[in-house]
């Protein structure tokens, strides 16, 4: 009879054990997807603003015609391409697009003294800093996520449930030189 008991009580536990992790699995899933729409958001920020960006530096700068083309381009790219991997591409492509666009206004003293670009450059410097914000809460909870998927013995509780590993968000950063100080 206790035997039975002890069986029973076994099960219990194993029972409520495949529940409260399969519950967990669920909250970083659902948490999961949740950080990838901040991320999302903070993207689509990124994409709108760079029409205007792209059109003040071509107000002073009409004759650098290819440098608006590549970064128009890119951005179309980044607002279409779909997946994790396949939207780091494309934002990736997207920042070096952007970083030769700051570049080619460097060259133009009175854009780059233009209220204008300079407000759309602090919005765009923000922006960089929140997307880098949600890539860095998306990518913890991503690891979160996976360490519970891949590890025993929520491994089984996971391949019941379908719960699959998540990609990591890896895009590049932007190249950050040597201040230079002129007197």
């Amino acid at each position: 009879m206790i035997a039975v008991w002890i069986l029973v009580a076994l099960v219990v536990i194993v029972f409520l054990y495949g529940v409260f992790t399969y519950n967990r699995l669920v909250r970083l899933r659902v948490r999961t997807e949740n950080a990838w729409s901040q991320i999302d958001v903070q993207l689509r920020r990124r994409h709108d603003l760079i029409p205007n960006l792209v059109q003040t530096v071509q107000g002073y700068a009409a004759h650098e015609r290819e440098v608006f083309e590549d970064v128009t381009q890119a951005r179309a790219q980044a607002q279409a391409a779909t997946g994790v991997q396949g939207q780091a591409q494309a934002e990736n492509q997207l920042t070096r697009g952007i970083g030769r666009l700051i570049a080619v206004a460097e060259r133009y003293p009175d854009l780059k003294a233009s209220q204008n670009f300079l407000a759309l450059q602090e919005e765009l410097t923000g922006t960089e800093s929140k997307i880098a914000y949600a890539r860095q809460f998306y990518n913890d909870t991503v690891q979160s996520l996976n360490t519970k998927v891949q590890s025993f013995p929520s491994r089984i509780v996971a391949a019941i449930g379908g719960f699959q590993p998540k990609e990591f968000f890896d895009i590049e950063e932007p190249v950050r030189g040597p201040v230079s100080v002129q007197f």
